[in-house]
């Protein structure tokens, strides 16, 4: 069990490079098992729930091989349509070969998925969408077990939008017989990618990325080669990490028109924010102006980037509110900072923080992945040392994020703690 250190009071200045998205690799790797063929993915960030989504695929008797910075997969051999529990219950994704399984192979047995502990996030969205393209869906024994001959398009209209879900069903809907239609789809960007790839693949998709997605089925898929888009929530959280320390941080090979609503908060809060084609430049001064965020799905505040925000506005001037929309359960790093001394009341889905100009550093422990980021964030902005623990969470979803910030001045070190 490792623990990170974080010593605060250190003003980050320089330039970091923003990896790919995990979330974008994710779906993009479920997919490469629609049909035969290699398939090239690079700009493969290197974290835990993309090694795990690897090693799903070795288990189902994919070919996958393993390069720096990109990952060669072939499905033209699968040996196996089950997803076990021992991988699935560490990454929620993993639900994400259920479409193209079932689409594939007319059968898929998964566990149902675990992941981060923030809230209930059930599949029910998935499970109905794959229902009305014709599928038998039970639960038998904690495991997903779907059946169908062969998958008929049919018009598919989401309660609420879901991401995974809309990614499950537009994958599946690729190779069903007739065309989709997907309303009230999810519309983030890591949708619009995962398209991409599969019309690569030569799959008939439009509209990704809007309200409405059509697919036309198609017999089968090819292979290809695919860059993934850069992380958007890696790159607004080094963004705050400059900000909250009155610094001037660089965020290069991003993608700015991905960050509208990240952006307006931190102009919002008196950061000076440059954009060019591929890097994004925050310059912030000492103190920042408090603001209200609402959590929103994509082109809104992202849910994603709630708790490093949420460390911002701890060290900003006034009273800010925090309204959480999108999860009922991502208030779990509050406790945390509570530690730290910041001042947050909890009202429902609102927090309430009313900023100072001083926490200090205590024991915390992360309790998923972006709580921990948050965490790291609030380590950075406070006087003395934050020993962070149960960093296996962040490594799910950043990319060596202690030596991003050490090369950007901040003082975080790594410690084993024996079991």
């Amino acid at each position: 069990m490792d623990r990170l250190v974080v010593t605060g009071g250190q003003r980050l200045e320089g330039c970091v490079t923003a990896a790919g998205a995990k979330n974008a690799v994710l779906p993009v790797l479920a997919a490469t098992l629609l049909g035969a063929g290699e398939c090239v993915i690079s700009n493969l960030p290197q974290v835990r729930d993309v090694a795990t989504m690897l090693t799903l695929l070795g288990l189902l008797g994919v070919s996958v091989k393993r390069e720096t910075g990109r990952v060669i997969v072939d499905a033209t051999t699968v040996r196996s349509v089950e997803a076990p529990y021992d991988l699935v219950k560490v990454m929620r994704a993993s639900i994400l070969v259920l479409g193209p399984l079932l689409a594939r192979f007319g059968e898929a047995l998964v566990s149902l998925p675990g992941g981060c502990a923030i809230g209930q996030r059930p599949v029910d969205l998935h499970v109905d969408g794959l229902r009305k393209l014709g599928a038998t869906v039970s639960l038998q024994h904690g495991r997903i077990r779907a059946h169908a001959a062969r998958l008929e398009g049919q018009r598919i209209v989401f309660r609420v939008p879901t991401v995974t879900g809309t990614e499950n069903v537009l994958m599946a809907a690729c190779l069903a017989n007739g065309t989709t239609v997907l309303d009230n789809a999810a519309c983030e960007p890591e949708i619009t990618d995962l398209a991409d790839f599969l019309m690569k693949r030569g799959a008939r998709i439009h509209g990704a990325g809007s309200r409405r997605v059509v697919i036309e089925g198609v017999p089968s898929l090819r292979g290809a080669e695919h860059e993934a888009i850069p992380d958007r929530v890696e790159t607004g959280t080094y963004l705050f990490a400059g900000a909250m320390t009155g610094g001037r941080v660089e965020v290069n090979r991003c993608r700015p028109g991905h960050m509208n609503a990240v952006l307006s908060t931190l102009r919002n809060c008196g950061v000076e924010v440059s954009e060019a084609a591929c890097s994004i430049t925050v310059k912030a001064p000492r103190r920042l102006r408090a603001l209200d965020i609402h959590t929103l799905p994509y082109p809104g505040f992202p849910t994603d980037l709630q708790a490093p925000v949420m460390a911002l506005l701890c060290l900003a001037d006034g009273t800010s509110v925090i309204t959480e929309s999108v999860f009922e359960g991502r208030f779990l790093h509050i406790p945390e900072l509570w530690r730290m001394g910041a001042a947050i009341t909890v009202d429902g889905h609102r927090a309430i923080v009313k900023g100072s100009d001083r926490i200090s550093g205590a024991p915390v422990m992360a309790s998923d992945l972006r709580a921990g980021a948050g965490l790291v964030l609030a380590g950075l902005g406070a006087s003395g040392d934050t020993r962070i623990s149960r960093i296996y969470h962040v490594e799910r979803g950043y990319e060596h994020i202690e030596e991003k910030l050490r090369s950007l001045g901040a003082v975080i070190r790594r410690e084993h703690v024996p079991s």
